[in-house]
């Protein structure tokens, strides 16, 4: 009876919601699940040129060189989550200014929809276009068609200093800033 059972709770129970992961994320979804290898904290952060929507049309990390960045990875123009998470780094920008760090977004929209979307929210930092998805890669943040959810403090050096994953768009800006408060002490 106790087999018979445990085969009725695995069929019923565990194997539709395993279904149901594949199904979402693919045949490799557990090597997927935090979107790749994670760059090693206190190593030089990946480098990048992407378009943007601002400025002269392309942004570099090198361009930042001297400042902290905070490089944000998110799924999805105008979707409910990455449009809080923006208005988030878009209401406490002055305090990211106020540590010398610079608030940049990249996903795979293209540079039209970013410029729609900085339009519509009122975004006043940079939004990248990663449409291949190489950068996200490179930052172990892409789960094929879209980036991840995903942060990262990058110190003025350019070394990566702190990653989140796991990422809740409510809290996360003010998670960023303490954090960057620690690294700054």
């Amino acid at each position: 009876m106790t087999l018979l059972f445990a085969h009725r709770f695995v069929s019923r129970l565990i194997l539709p919601v395993l279904l149901a992961v594949v199904l979402v994320l693919g045949p490799s979804a557990p090597a997927q699940a935090l979107g790749g290898e994670q760059v090693p904290l206190g190593t030089p952060a990946p480098g990048f040129t992407l378009p943007t929507n601002v400025g002269d049309g392309e942004i570099s990390l090198a361009d930042y060189l001297g400042q902290w960045v905070v490089l944000y990875f998110y799924p999805k123009d105008f979707t409910p989550g990455c449009t809080l998470e923006a208005q988030r780094f878009q209401r406490d920008l002055p305090e990211f200014i106020e540590r010398n760090a610079q608030v940049i977004g990249v996903s795979a929209d293209d540079v039209d929809s970013h410029a729609e979307f900085c339009d519509s929210e009122g975004l006043r930092f940079p939004l990248l276009a990663d449409a291949d998805g190489a950068v996200s890669r490179a930052y172990g943040s892409w789960m094929k068609p879209m980036s991840m959810r995903h942060t990262y403090l990058i110190d003025p050096d350019g070394t990566m200093q702190e990653r989140f994953l796991g990422v809740r768009p409510a809290i996360h800006s003010q998670e960023v800033i303490a954090r960057l408060d620690e690294l700054q002490a």
